[in-house]
């Protein structure tokens, strides 16, 4: 077998439950749910952050680097060498298409070719401004026009011609798709945005009026998406969408599987799915993901391919930047010293089923002194959550059993019973704070 081709799907917004063979959400996702019955699924994936409301970006950052948060600025540093950049200077053939949220200069070192790319964060679904691939990274604002089409289904099309330009004896090939989808304008083409009666969504059990307490995010743009107090009938409705423009992209990406499997390509090819964050939707009642719950912090992540467990559904805690090193290594290209991934290929062969001891999340507090700027941190085990949360130098503090309380609903933080374990999750948070260099520590 030849060194491995990789598709990668990344998505904007997708929440890792709403996917239908997690059974958790009642959304049909027949593609994701025949990728993981045939490869692994990582049900405790999740993003480390962001420094600022649009959190794509750091994300984004931290997979194309394997930096942490505070090592990956916006937009991308110009000394990092970016994945696909040292797939291709290794002999992959490398292609992109879609959002690509960072500098236009690192898109032109990262990629041989290009279809169709989006350099905002977010715009009409039907109305996108793309340019055409620039190898200089110039990209003339002359020379952006809007696609023909709603926007899944463009990139989409972009893909498929990609790949049946290649021939499975061909030199492999790094191919990267991000969709501006299921990010609002939730506007899915029909019948997808009928495809899900509001009347007949049911709410998750975290679903809030409004947030227990402020967390300095009420009035950002993602939050004034719905009107306070949160009523559920406006809820059903944001969730019916969401739903719709999910379902309609596992829809496209079936046709770009198709097409792998049409060009005999699939055999020798690594395919992974992945979001760069998830999103509230009326959980906490919170509509983003600027926030440090599971549902904005988790995200799906499956793997298919070659030497990849079909039927594996892993519980290991993961980082999404881990599949910097994993890629690179599957690649057979060497991990740059300067990176904080963690390899999965342990726990793809079946050697391990655990990864990372904890996660650490943060979210703003970045500039100036922290007590003038909102900011949450928190730290993860493989069963309890601690977050804290700082708004004008006032702390609270929360804590959830996890195993017992999946929605992180009811906070233990005041419970005596739990006193030696707080402090315990307490210091692990400053020990993690203090080795990513966290600014606000370097600032009290």
């Amino acid at each position: 077998m030849t060194r491995p081709n990789i598709l990668f799907m990344i998505a904007d917004d997708h929440r890792y439950l709403a996917l239908g063979a997690l059974g958790t959400e009642a959304v049909s996702t027949p593609t994701f749910d025949q990728m993981i019955a045939v490869g692994t699924c990582f049900t405790q994936a999740h993003i480390m952050g962001s420094t600022s409301g649009a959190v794509c970006m750091p994300s984004r950052g931290m997979l194309m680097t394997g930096r942490n948060l505070f090592a990956a600025p916006d937009p991308l540093p110009d000394d990092a060498p970016l994945l696909p950049e040292l797939l291709q200077k290794n002999g992959y053939t490398t292609y992109a298409t879609g959002k690509w949220h960072n500098r236009r200069g690192s898109y032109a070192r990262a990629f041989d070719s290009s279809g169709k790319v989006f350099f905002g964060g977010m715009n009409d679904q039907y109305a996108m401004p793309v340019n055409d691939f620039d190898p200089t990274g110039a990209y003339d604002p002359e020379d952006t026009y809007i696609a023909d089409g709603f926007s899944t289904t463009v990139f989409t099309d972009e893909m498929i011609q990609f790949l049946n330009s290649r021939e499975p004896d061909e030199d492999p090939f790094f191919a990267y798709i991000a969709f501006t989808s299921p990010h609002d304008p939730r506007t899915a083409p029909p019948p997808y945005d009928r495809m899900y009666d509001p009347d007949d969504i049911e709410l998750p059990p975290n679903f809030m009026a409004e947030h227990p307490f402020d967390i300095g995010v009420r009035d950002i743009r993602d939050e004034v998406l719905a009107d306070y107090p949160r009523t559920e009938a406006e809820i059903r409705g944001h969730i019916a969408d969401y739903y719709g423009m999910i379902s309609h992209m596992d829809m496209d990406i079936g046709r770009i599987l198709g097409t792998l499997d049409d060009k005999g390509l699939s055999e020798n090819t690594i395919v992974i799915y992945t979001s760069d964050h998830g999103l509230g939707v009326g959980q906490h009642g919170l509509m983003g993901k600027q926030n440090l719950y599971d549902h904005s912090m988790r995200i799906p992540l499956i793997m298919r391919g070659p030497s990849i467990p079909a039927g594996y559904k892993c519980d290991a805690l993961v980082y999404l930047l881990d599949l910097f090193p994993t890629l690179l290594e599957r690649a057979d290209v060497e991990v740059p010293a300067e990176q904080d991934g963690y390899s999965l290929n342990a726990v793809l062969g079946r050697l391990t089923h655990k990864h990372r001891r904890s996660i650490f999340s943060a979210y703003q507090g970045v500039f100036g002194h922290p007590l003038g700027r909102p900011y949450q941190r928190s730290i993860k085990d493989d069963r309890y959550k601690l977050i804290q949360s700082v708004l004008d130098g006032r702390e609270t503090w929360q804590l959830f059993d996890l195993r017992e309380d999946p929605f992180e609903l009811h906070n233990l933080i005041n419970n005596d019973e739990y006193g030696r374990l707080i402090l315990k999750l307490m210091k692990s948070l400053k020990e993690r704070q203090a080795r990513v260099q966290d600014p606000v520590l370097r600032d009290q």
